[in-house]
C-alpha cells in the first residue's frame, strides 16, 4: 500500500524545476538525448552527494538496488555507469553552474535578515580560496606545479546564513588576487581579506564603488600617520590610526586615507594590524569583523568533510566543475530546505538523516526535525492482549 512520497521526492519539491528547464535550454542539455535527460544526471550525481557514494559503479549498483522507486524519484532514465560518465564528460557545466547560482540566491534571499554576531545592518562578505588536489597524470589540465596537479575554489561567502554568493572554479596557477576582478562589488558591502590579496589599485576600485574591505596589513607596508583617535585598551584595541600610504607606487594606486587599527589578541598574544577604508565602526569592531573571516575557512572544511568534491568521479575539466557545481547545488538545496521548513537542526544532522532515509515515505518534516510519534491503538479493538494482568 502507497502510505507516502519518498523522502527523495519530497526534497525535490524545493527545487527549481522550471529554472533548472531554462539553463538546459539555454546550452541545449538536451539536445539529441533520448533516454538520460540532464534532471536524471543531476539526480543521479546528488543521490551521490547525499549518500556518499565513492564512484560511479557504486552509484550504479545502489541506484539500481532501489529500481521500484526511481521512478517516484523523478529519474526516468535508465542508470548506467557509462551513460552518467559520458553526460559528465559532454554536457556543459555551465548548466549546473546557473542552477548553483539561481539556488544561491534564493538562498541568500531566505538568509538575508540572519545575524553572524555582529549585528550589522549592511551585507558583509569573505573572500577565500581553497585547492583541492589532484593526480597530475589523470588531469593534465589542471597543472598546478611541476609534478602535480589542482583546482581551485574561490568562494565569496555571505556571512548571513554561510551561503556562497560567488564561486570560481580555476585551475591551481590562478593567483587568488585574480579572482577580486571577477567579483560583482556591492555598495555598501564589507568585503574580508586576508593578507594574500593586498593588491592597494583594487582596493582603491572598492572604495570607489561605495563598498568597504577590512584585510590584515603586510608586515613591510610602508605609511604615514596623519592622525589617531583615542581606543579603549582594556578592550584589545591598541591604536587607531588615519593614515597615508608611502611610496610612489602605493600612493599611485590608492591615492586615498586609510585607517589602520591594532589589535592584541589575549589568546594567541599576537599583535595584528588591519587595514580598511571603513572609518564609521569602532576600532573594536574592525577587528571582530576579521575574525568573523574564519568562517569561510569552516565552510571549506565543512563541504570537503561532508560534500564529495576531493574524489572525482571524471577526469576532464568539464566532469570535475559539473561535480563541484552539482555539489555546491545540493549544499544550497538543504540550506534551503532547512530555513523553509524552521528546522533547528545543523546541516550536518540533515545530511546524516538523508543519507540513510532518502528513499524512506516518511513526511519530510517529521524525518528532518527527527520529531517522535506514536502508534496509538485503536480503542475500537475489543481483543484482548495476550500478557495484559
Amino acid at each position: 500500500m502507497n502510505s507516502g512520497r519518498i523522502l527523495f521526492a519530497q526534497l525535490l519539491d524545493f527545487f527549481p524545476q522550471h529554472e533548472f528547464n531554462k539553463c538546459v535550454q539555454r546550452y541545449g542539455g538536451n539536445n539529441r538525448i533520448r533516454q538520460f535527460s540532464c534532471f536524471d544526471q543531476f539526480l543521479c550525481m546528488a543521490f551521490a552527494q547525499l549518500t556518499g557514494r565513492e564512484s560511479l559503479r557504486d552509484i550504479e549498483t545502489c541506484l539500481r538496488a532501489m529500481q521500484t522507486k526511481l521512478y517516484h524519484a523523478g529519474l526516468r532514465g535508465k542508470v548506467a555507469r557509462s551513460t552518467l560518465a559520458d553526460a559528465n564528460e559532454s554536457r556543459d557545466w555551465r548548466i549546473y553552474g546557473d542552477l548553483g547560482a539561481a539556488l544561491i540566491q534564493t538562498a541568500r534571499g531566505l538568509y538575508a535578515n540572519d545575524d553572524f554576531g555582529l549585528q550589522l545592518g549592511q551585507p558583509t562578505y569573505a573572500l577565500d580560496s581553497t585547492t583541492i588536489d589532484l593526480c597530475l597524470k589523470l588531469f593534465p589540465w589542471a597543472h598546478f606545479r611541476k609534478h602535480k596537479a589542482a583546482v581551485k575554489m574561490h568562494t565569496l561567502l555571505d556571512l548571513r546564513g554561510n551561503i556562497p554568493s560567488v564561486i570560481i572554479v580555476s585551475n591551481g596557477k590562478m593567483n587568488d588576487v585574480n579572482a577580486l576582478d571577477d567579483i560583482p562589488l556591492e555598495a555598501g558591502a564589507i568585503y574580508l581579506f586576508d593578507r594574500g590579496y593586498n593588491d592597494y589599485e583594487r582596493f582603491y576600485r572598492i572604495t570607489q564603488s561605495g563598498a568597504f574591505f577590512v584585510t590584515r596589513a603586510k608586515s613591510n607596508f610602508v605609511w604615514n600617520r596623519i592622525c589617531s583617535r583615542p581606543v579603549d585598551k582594556t578592550t584589545g584595541v591598541v591604536c587607531d590610526q588615519t593614515i597615508r600610504l608611502s611610496g610612489l607606487r602605493a600612493v599611485s594606486d590608492y591615492p586615498d586615507k586609510l585607517r589602520r587599527v591594532c589589535y592584541h589578541d589575549a589568546t594567541t598574544g599576537k599583535r595584528l594590524e588591519f587595514l580598511t577604508n571603513q572609518f564609521l565602526l569602532p576600532a573594536l569592531t574592525i577587528a571582530q569583523l576579521y575574525k568573523c573571516r574564519w568562517q569561510v575557512e569552516l565552510f571549506f572544511k565543512w563541504i570537503k568533510q561532508h560534500l564529495r568534491i576531493k574524489a572525482f568521479f571524471g577526469t576532464s575539466e568539464n566532469a570535475v566543475k559539473t561535480q563541484i557545481w552539482i555539489a555546491i547545488s545540493v549544499y544550497v538545496l538543504v540550506a534551503i530546505v532547512k530555513k523553509r521548513l524552521k528546522l533547528v537542526n545543523r546541516l550536518y544532522t540533515i545530511l546524516q538523516i538523508l543519507d540513510v532515509a532518502l528513499f524512506e515515505k516518511t513526511p519530510i518534516l517529521q524525518a528532518l526535525s527527527q520529531q517522535g510519534y506514536t502508534n496509538e491503538k485503536d480503542g475500537s479493538c475489543k481483543q484482548l492482549d495476550l500478557f495484559d494482568f
